[in-house]
């Protein structure tokens, strides 16, 4: 079975204001999210780290292929009316956030589509919850703020409005993020493609490199 709730997904309706998005709690199933937490990743620094430089076990290199699958891009390109094909995927994996994270900032234009999901079991901070902003310079008017729990999946269309960031906070903040990029941006790592990635996320997982 999925660990995706893709029924959830399609029955929430796309927000236009001020980009294109889409807000889903408990979008990772709660009765995979216990596994593939135990299998996180053991990251111990603040920080994004490329998925192909991290070492997990077998229910997150399920998650990993899932979210980089043809399914989910299936259901991404009906919810934002977007033909996905021609752009690959890069994610990155965070743990941990420091003081200095969050700013409010706009992805780059090569960014198509930027999909986080979240892992922590609860969350007791006033930091750390994502805002989508109307500026870059007050972290305080925001149009919708995502608590980081319970597999909520939160994604967005960049626009030159796209604005977002979160208050201060530290500790740990379980994160996968994902982009659906133009071809030629360039990467720190090269962007695998989705049987590369996969296979590379399953030998890691059951220890066969």
């Amino acid at each position: 079975m999925s660990a995706l709730d893709f029924d959830k997904f399609d029955a929430t309706p796309l927000e236009r204001e001020p980009c294109d998005y889409i807000l889903v709690p408990e979008f990772v199933r709660p009765e995979a999210l216990a596994g593939i937490n135990t299998d996180f990743p053991a990251i111990t620094d603040p920080g994004n780290f490329p998925v192909d430089d991290l070492t997990f076990g077998p229910r997150f290199a399920g998650l990993v292929a899932e979210l980089t699958g043809p399914v989910m891009r299936r259901h991404f390109a009906s919810k934002f009316e977007m033909d996905l094909e021609p752009y690959p995927t890069q994610m990155t994996i965070r743990r941990y956030m420091a003081s200095y994270d969050g700013n409010i900032h706009n992805d780059a234009k090569s960014k198509k589509i930027t999909v986080l999901i979240y892992f922590n079991d609860e969350w007791h901070q006033k930091g750390g919850q994502l805002r989508l902003t109307r500026s870059l310079h007050d972290m305080d008017d925001y149009y919708v703020e995502v608590p980081p729990v319970k597999g909520t999946l939160f994604a967005f269309r960049r626009n030159e409005r796209s604005f977002h960031g979160f208050p201060p906070g530290e500790g740990e903040r379980r994160t996968i993020q994902m982009y659906w990029v133009d071809p030629s941006r360039k990467l720190k790592k090269k962007t695998k493609g989705f049987p590369q990635l996969v296979r590379k996320a399953l030998m890691r997982a059951f220890h066969l490199r």
